[in-house]
């Protein structure tokens, strides 16, 4: 039976999805305060951890970059009344698998805790390390470098050029790269998609950042460093 943390300083909210998520078949663990959802999982770590945004003391989003730190692959739902896309954005790229703007209902978040836990499941075991000419990635340090100088991404930077090297034999379309990157059935802005491309290449160099190219109607493809 899997572990779900809720952090969640609103006790109707909270009691709400403990009660919920029990009545699913999950043991909930509940907690209203990020400092106190940090510690637990000091002691034990979940399956899976709920995360209001706006909580007293630390922040949502601040947690759960403090756990990426140290932990990239434990799902992290988020929880928000913030609906803007530029929030949303913030959310995913502070570490966050998935989001819910509030109000939600109940089996609608059962639903996304499901798809997260059976996409960590399904994670297939992967070489360290993934590489096309100037451009390296180290998946469990995260760190990627390109011809040999580290490159600071965003996590959601991070996965995208992640994935277009673990298929860089190919065209990967941009509702696949919306379904695997942001979640399933992701119903955000698309531009959400195009904005984190544009800043990735920013990052990767003039070099680097052209190898990941548009195919236009489709989606991206990362090219070898001649064929640019």
């Amino acid at each position: 039976m899997e572990l779900i943390y809720v952090i969640e300083d609103d006790d109707n909210i909270r009691d709400l999805i403990r009660i919920a998520l029990e009545g699913f078949g999950y043991r909930v663990k509940a907690f209203e305060s990020a400092e106190e959802g940090l510690a637990a999982m000091e002691r034990e770590k979940p399956d899976l951890a709920v995360f209001d945004w706006m909580l007293p003391g630390m922040d949502g989003v601040s947690a759960i970059k403090r756990i990426r730190r140290t932990d990239t692959g434990m799902p992290i739902l988020l929880l928000t009344a913030r609906d803007k896309e530029l929030d949303i954005v913030i959310g995913l790229d502070g570490g966050a698998d998935d989001y819910m703007t509030k109000p939600f209902g109940v089996l609608e978040l059962s639903a996304r805790i499901r798809t997260l836990l059976r996409r960590r499941s399904k994670a297939p075991v992967t070489e360290d390390v993934i590489s096309q000419d100037i451009i390296s990635v180290d998946r469990k340090t995260r760190e990627v470098t390109v011809d040999g100088a580290k490159v600071e991404l965003t996590l959601k930077e991070f996965e995208l050029l992640t994935y277009l090297l673990e298929n860089k034999a190919r065209v990967v379309t941009r509702e696949e790269l919306l379904n695997h990157i942001w979640g399933y059935d992701y119903d955000g802005e698309t531009r959400t998609l195009d904005m984190h491309i544009r800043t990735l290449r920013q990052k990767l160099g003039a070099e680097a950042g052209a190898m990941v190219k548009t195919i236009r109607g489709v989606g991206y493809r990362l090219l070898k460093r001649g064929e640019v």
